[in-house]
């Protein structure tokens, strides 16, 4: 008999489902922040859905999920934003307003939100 590759002939079925966990924060500027400069938001200074004082920022799960950052309502470009997740002193988000541009002025709204997926995949084997 010639040589031939032996292999498994194997039929799986698979099952995913992703749960997510959507997590908004917002924040309220105070003073002007300079173009060249950056804003820092400590996590106490961010207020949750319910208007309550945030006491940790969430941790972004690996390869799934994302963060995003508006100012006045408009989502900002991820490469001037730095978020870190954690409690008061530790959790922040920094926005560096880039050299030339615009000042944030006091008053603006910011809002941070942190979208962390769970996916679970069921694996049957059909054959």
């Amino acid at each position: 008999m010639a040589t031939q590759l032996m292999k498994l002939k194997v039929s799986v079925d698979t099952d995913t489902v992703t749960t997510p966990t959507d997590t908004r924060f917002f924040y309220v500027t105070t003073t002007i922040t300079a173009a060249g400069a950056t804003l820092t938001i400590d996590a106490a200074d961010f207020l949750d859905d319910n208007g309550d004082p945030v006491v940790t920022l969430p941790t972004l799960t690996t390869d799934d999920s994302y963060f995003s950052v508006y100012l006045n309502g408009a989502l900002q470009m991820e490469s001037i934003c730095t978020y870190t997740p954690g409690a008061t002193g530790v959790g922040k988000l920094e926005i560096a307003v880039p050299a030339g541009g615009t000042s944030i002025l006091a008053d603006t709204p910011v809002g941070l939100e942190v979208m962390n997926y769970a996916p679970v995949s069921t694996n049957t084997i059909l054959t």
